[in-house]
This record gives C-alpha cells, sequence and structure tokens, in this order.
C-alpha cells in the first residue's frame, strides 16, 4: 500500500495530482426520454474528459444525489435536504484537503445544488484559508453564452431535459436517450425576475424547452466549449500559481 500511494506528497500509482474535480449531479425525472441520473452523467463524464487534457488532475467519484425537492412531483426523484447537502459536499471538500490537494474544481449539473455548493465551498475556505475552490454552477447557462446565438432553435437551448441538456447527453451517453419520448413545454416566465416554482407549475411531462430539436451535433459544440472553458482556466490558474491578484492571472474564454 505504501508503494501505491504516499500522501505527502501526492505520489499517487497512477500520477501526480495537485488538483481535484468533483462533478456534483442529481437523482430525477428527466421527461422520459433522458435517464434519471443525468445531471450526475453530463458532469462526471465532462470532469473526466477535462482531466485528460490537465495535469495533475485528480477526478473524485461524482455526488449522484443532490438537492432535488422542487422536482419531487415527478419520479423517480431522490434528494437530499439542503441541509444535508452541504454537509456532505463540506465533508467531501475537507477530506480532499486533508489529502494534501488545495486546488479544487466544481463541477455542478443540477439547479438545486448550485446554493449548497456556495455555502459548503464558503465554510470550507474558511475553515481551510489555504484551499482555493473554483466552480462552474450552471454548465447549461455557460454553453449558451459560449456558442454562437443561432445554435438553438427553441428557448436559447434553456430548460430541463430541453433541446441544450438533451443534446449533450446525446453527444456523451446516447445509449441512454431514447428520443421517440422526447416533448417539452416552453414556460411562460418574466424576464430578470427568478420564480421560485416547484417544476409541475412548469411542465405536465417532465421536460421544458423543446427536446425534440436536440441533436448529438449540437452535443459535441457544447461539449467542446464548455471543456475548452475549464481546461483553459486550470491551465492559466496553474500558471499564475492560483493568485486571483497576480497580472498574470488573466483568464482566456
Amino acid at each position: 500500500m505504501k508503494e501505491a500511494m504516499n500522501i505527502t506528497g501526492l505520489n499517487f500509482k497512477n500520477g501526480n495530482f495537485d488538483k481535484a474535480i468533483l462533478a456534483v449531479g442529481s437523482c430525477e425525472n428527466h421527461g422520459w426520454h433522458l435517464p434519471l441520473g443525468n445531471d450526475t452523467h453530463v458532469s462526471y463524464k465532462l470532469a473526466v474528459k477535462i482531466a485528460e487534457k490537465v495535469d495533475g488532475l485528480l477526478v473524485l467519484p461524482p455526488v449522484t444525489v443532490g438537492y432535488s425537492e422542487h422536482y419531487g412531483h415527478f419520479p423517480f426523484t431522490l434528494s437530499l435536504k439542503a441541509e444535508t447537502l452541504i454537509e456532505v459536499l463540506k465533508d467531501i471538500l475537507s477530506s480532499v484537503v486533508k489529502n494534501g490537494i488545495k486546488k479544487i474544481f466544481i463541477l455542478n449539473g443540477h439547479d438545486g445544488n448550485i446554493a449548497p455548493i456556495e455555502i459548503a465551498s464558503r465554510a470550507v475556505k474558511m475553515m481551510f484559508p489555504e484551499v482555493k475552490i473554483a466552480s462552474l454552477d450552471a454548465w447549461w447557462v455557460a454553453a449558451g453564452k459560449l456558442l454562437p446565438p443561432d445554435t438553438f432553435e427553441v428557448w436559447d437551448g434553456l430548460g430541463h431535459a430541453g433541446e441544450g441538456e438533451t443534446s449533450i447527453a446525446l453527444s456523451l451517453f446516447s445509449e441512454l436517450v431514447d428520443m421517440k419520448y422526447a416533448e417539452g413545454v416552453v414556460p411562460s416566465l418574466p424576464p430578470n425576475i427568478d420564480i421560485k416554482w416547484n417544476f409541475a407549475e412548469l411542465t405536465d411531462c417532465g421536460a421544458t424547452g423543446d427536446p425534440t430539436k436536440a441533436t448529438a451535433e449540437k452535443g459535441l459544440k457544447m461539449e467542446k466549449v464548455l471543456i475548452d472553458l475549464i481546461v483553459n482556466f486550470l491551465k492559466d490558474m496553474d500558471n499564475c500559481g492560483w493568485k486571483y491578484n497576480s497580472d498574470k492571472s488573466a483568464i482566456r474564454t
């Protein structure tokens, strides 16, 4: 065992790791065409692809159940309480730091996890001031901003199990997607105001947006811009020593 792993020097059997990436997902209904663990599959598979391009990046086991109470009207939703998820994340992040890795990137796959990730990360940062924590809280929003505006046909590709999310699923794990069941509803939501909905108020089929417009080609474009975004960020931060106020810390987009 001592030959396989030296915690102090981070000299693991298969490589030297000084950074870690944590995928955080969920288990909940994604219409009838996507798998229940869709959010975990997307974030974890992206994390693995990112680690293939970044030296010293350790892929942690994903968090497979998040905060999903607001999707609970649809089967088969599993959910942690928000307070529970905060504690789970704090324990995972703290364990990583105690194992000698003090640069952590969180790749989130689910809207309900955003607030718990923020609270847990801030708490761990206070416990371990030397730790560096960064996150991509909403890849589905980031991808839409990074791609040309004409990439998607409906609702800018947004939606739970909608055009964008279904497209990236088709590119990453098409064997788990059954497009003959794809349908969605585009809800009427006001701009610039955040409605605290439960999902059954927005749709009767478990999906919003229009998944019928999804293609693997669109998903591949999303995959590329997201991977490039995070890979460039991690490399840039490595180059500047993760010093946020450094003149060398200009981040590429």
